[in-house]
């Protein structure tokens, strides 16, 4: 994937990892407006193809990056990463900017405010390239719910680059971002993040603020980072990481050392770490090219030292149809507040000369939400009715304690769980759209993290045989532990790349041309 090279130098910068281009800032090597313009050229290339923004701010961006460049000019840097741009899913609520969600009744919509984590992007330097697309209102696992279109997987442009988080990921996998921002509800950072190649986080819930975040469920939503490389996650995830007194859920704990984990897993040394296989995140249903992609993964943490054990948790069979209860429920609550009364799109029904509020509310919704979104709103509010709570909302939150005490006693055992973040590559696009079903289980092993509270992390773990696509490797640690992701997600990442002779996506085929 060659992409328009800095005018001054040469370089193709948006080759480099964010770890790399903030060395190059510091050495002088490149301006933060060099490098902004270089990303800003690379989307006009092929994001016509792509399709990983909604809404692109040249003007920002490179105003943002000028500012960069003064600061460093007077060794007054705001973070490692100043001057670094990165694209945000158009979830989190951006002042200035439009926030749609993916969905027809936010259109054009501008918040008066940042959400904390833009907040803690802007106050770090980092230029804002424009906000990625997204299922609506995260309501997906393949980012064709969207509105205005869907995404498409860099890899091979009639596949789909998971969802609901599929736009911050094709853009980070098409170099056209370093970095970006997503955020995970069932499992949609990481699975993205192994359908594309890339780099996906899932911290531990309350571990980044919420605030200004749509809600989708207040529960299970949590944001994170989507990079190329463990090491620039964890540089991210220091950066937008840590309490937020305007968040009730968020924890007052402070951040574990995130890039040393990483700087030191790097270092491929794993003696004493017990690695729990998860049996039932495994076998039937999984491709296998992505089981085969799996054990080689093991095989190279064993030979950097760590001890493989196998341990069972046996209500993640349950975590599905939990998750398909518990998330409809807080989801039908939230929408509620897209009544055309507020703000966002407005409908006046036609043939009635005098609506109610209730008729323009039924018109509004009716045009502003699309099917997958009023499936789940009927879903969660029939499990929400009297007389059905006990039996099915009530229910699926007994499921969740069981599978948080699954995970207690499986962390007695080992010090990280793993298994395939995915069960199979990315599929074509319209695939499975006729069938819910089959697309909800592709979050079958991420699910799990999301009901427990505990973080997550995908690393590419390779191709798989049969379509030579993406498959990546998951790894899970108590809530709190999110330093041990990074250590073992490092450690495995640096033994692949030495295995295939550098990263991933440089085995990615190029997108020449594809603007048009």
């Amino acid at each position: 994937m060659s992409a328009p090279s800095s005018t001054t130098t040469g370089t193709d910068w948006t080759r480099r990892t964010a770890a790399e281009l903030a060395d190059a800032l510091a050495a002088g090597e490149v301006t933060s407006v060099e490098l902004t313009q270089a990303h800003l050229d690379r989307i006009a290339a092929v994001d016509g193809a792509v399709h990983a923004f909604l809404h692109v701010d040249a003007e920002g961006a490179l105003a943002q990056a000028a500012a960069s460049d003064e600061r460093r000019a007077h060794g007054q840097l705001a973070s490692p990463l100043d001057g670094v741009p990165i694209a945000v899913k158009d979830v989190l609520a951006t002042q200035g900017l439009p926030t749609t969600c993916g969905s027809k009744i936010l259109e054009g919509w501008v918040p008066p405010y940042d959400a904390t984590v833009v907040v803690r992007l802007r106050a770090a330097g980092l230029p804002i390239l424009g906000k990625t697309n997204m299922d609506e209102f995260a309501m997906g696992s393949s980012t064709e719910h969207s509105a205005y279109g869907p995404t498409h997987n860099p890899w091979d442009l009639d596949r789909i680059p998971g969802g609901s988080g599929g736009g911050s990921a094709a853009a980070v996998a098409a170099f056209e971002a370093p970095l970006a921002i997503g955020t995970d509800t069932g499992g949609s950072i990481r699975q993205p993040g192994a359908v594309t190649g890339t780099v996906g986080v899932k911290p531990t819930y309350g571990g980044v603020s919420r605030f200004g975040l749509v809600a989708l469920a207040n529960s299970l939503d949590q944001a994170g980072p989507v990079t190329r490389t463990v090491l620039d996650s964890a540089l991210l995830h220091e950066i937008i990481g840590g309490h937020d007194p305007l968040d009730s859920t968020s924890v007052d704990q402070p951040l574990p050392a995130l890039v040393d984990a990483a700087r030191q897993g790097a270092a491929g040394d794993l003696t004493g770490l017990r690695v729990g296989v998860v049996t039932e995140l495994g076998g039937d249903g999984y491709q296998p090219g992505v089981l085969a992609r799996f054990q080689e993964s093991l095989d190279l943490l064993v030979k950097a030292g760590a001890e493989i054990v196998e341990v069972s948790c046996p209500s993640f069979v349950h975590a599905m149809a939990a998750y398909y209860l518990i998330l409809p429920a807080e989801a039908s609550s939230n929408l509620a507040k897209f009544d055309a009364m507020r703000y966002g799109l407005r409908v006046l029904p036609e043939h009635i000369d005098n609506p109610s509020a209730e008729d323009v509310m039924r018109a509004t919704r009716d045009a502003g939400f699309g099917d997958e979104v009023k499936r789940r709103i009927i879903l969660g509010t029939y499990a929400l009715s009297s007389g059905y709570y006990d039996a099915y909302y009530g229910q699926a939150q007994k499921v969740r304690t069981l599978i948080s005490r699954d995970f207690e006693a499986a962390f007695e055992k080992a010090d990280v769980l793993v298994s395939p973040t995915a069960p199979t590559t990315a599929f074509k696009l319209g695939e499975k759209l006729d069938d819910p079903i089959a697309m909800y289980l592709n979050d079958l092993a991420t699910i799990p993290a999301n009901l427990a509270g505990v973080p997550g992390i995908s690393v590419p773990s390779g191709l798989a045989e049969e379509d030579g696509l993406p498959a990546g490797f998951q790894i899970l640690a108590p809530a709190l532990a999110d330093d041990r992701l990074y250590r073992v997600g490092a450690a495995l990442e640096a033994a692949l790349a030495a295995q295939w002779g550098g990263p991933l996506l440089d085995q990615a085929p190029a997108l020449e041309g594809a603007s048009a």
